[in-house]
């Protein structure tokens, strides 16, 4: 089972549809779902503000802005 960081800001439409996203993949794949708040540290929000939400996977991003479920599920079931 892998762990992925999910990089989110209150507020953020498309970041809440991310989520819900990432729980169907997650009901094909086992992974676990660290979701950091971009607004909490200064360094990550500037690095991340226009691409949110950002699925982030052992340091390289597998997808960010719109996701996709295909995308999501090859990239996580390695």
């Amino acid at each position: 089972m892998g762990k992925i960081q999910y990089y989110s800001r209150p507020g953020c439409h498309l970041c809440q549809e991310g989520l819900i996203l990432l729980k169907l993949v997650q009901e094909d794949v086992h992974f676990e779902i660290e979701t950091i708040n971009i607004e909490e540290d200064e360094n990550i929000h500037e690095k991340y503000m226009f691409m949110i939400p950002v699925v982030e996977k052992n340091g390289s991003i597998i997808q960010y802005g719109t996701l996709d479920y295909i995308t999501l599920l090859e990239a996580l079931n390695d």
